[in-house]
């Protein structure tokens, strides 16, 4: 039987710095803590945060404890109302956005976990430089090479726009692509649910005269054919987007172009 080892630096010490707290309505919150810098392994810190004195949201309760308990916490916000993506986290075993999960969610202790199978670059950062260059490859943007007058726009109709409902509303906040196992063992060359679905608005949008060529491209066996249709992506969008539904859509379009 073939045995396996985690890297040294990536098993997680699970006595870290404990925070307590004297206020009498306190939640636990366990984050993660990496630092590169100091070559340690990574740990679980312990924090008790007064509900009283923080917003209902998690991402409030992480802001308070790097405010006011420990200002070396690293994290990632900006919008904090679930459209930027930036905050997207593991809160209780699950992807989902710090931002729009609510602290009363959970009955115990929190555990707040950096995006899974992902480098790390601090705590609660990851490295998203290989997510953001295979979304990139896609080319996300309008291909038409066809002249349009300066003072007229590509015009679309209702029923063409309607085809980018449930699509074009994803904030690649990569929630999907890291509850993927298929990602998590094939992220070298596959490209996950999130940057598919966007290759799908992309060759849905009827402006767009490089349909032909997004489906040959993508009609590979590792960039498109590891999605295996097991939903987890689906389960943790926080806009509740079905990438996998839009993934067997282009499969189709391929094998009907044959």
């Amino acid at each position: 039987m073939a045995e396996f080892t985690l890297p040294k630096n990536s098993k997680i010490n699970k006595n870290g710095k404990i925070y307590k707290s004297s206020a009498a309505n306190k939640k636990t919150f366990k984050v993660y803590r990496y630092d590169p810098d100091l070559g340690e392994n990574p740990r679980l810190d312990i924090y008790e945060v007064d509900l009283d004195a923080c917003g209902p949201m998690v991402l409030d309760a992480i802001i308070y404890i790097k405010n006011e308990i420990d200002p070396s916490l690293t994290f990632r916000r900006s919008c904090r109302e679930g459209v930027c993506g930036s905050c997207a986290m593991n809160i209780g075993g699950a992807n989902t956005l710090a931002c729009t999960k609510a602290i009363s969610d959970f009955k115990g202790d929190v555990e707040i976990y950096p995006l899974p199978h992902m480098p790390v670059v601090k705590d609660l950062v990851p490295d998203l430089t290989h997510f953001y260059e295979q979304y990139k490859s896609i080319k996300p943007w309008l291909v038409n090479d066809e002249p349009v007058g300066s003072k007229t726009e590509r015009l679309q109709s209702e029923e063409d726009r309607a085809k980018l409902d449930n699509v074009f509303e994803c904030i690649l906040c990569a929630c999907c692509s890291t509850s993927c196992p298929s990602y998590w063992w094939n992220s070298d060359q596959y490209l996950g649910p999130a940057v598919l679905l966007q290759a799908y608005r992309w060759i849905m949008d009827s402006r767009d005269t490089n349909k032909k060529q997004r489906l040959a491209e993508l009609d590979d066996t590792f960039k498109l054919y590891r999605c295996h249709t097991i939903m987890n992506c689906a389960t943790v969008c926080p806009k509740d987007l079905q990438p996998s539904k839009k993934i067997a859509a282009i499969k189709q379009m391929i094998a009907q172009s044959h």
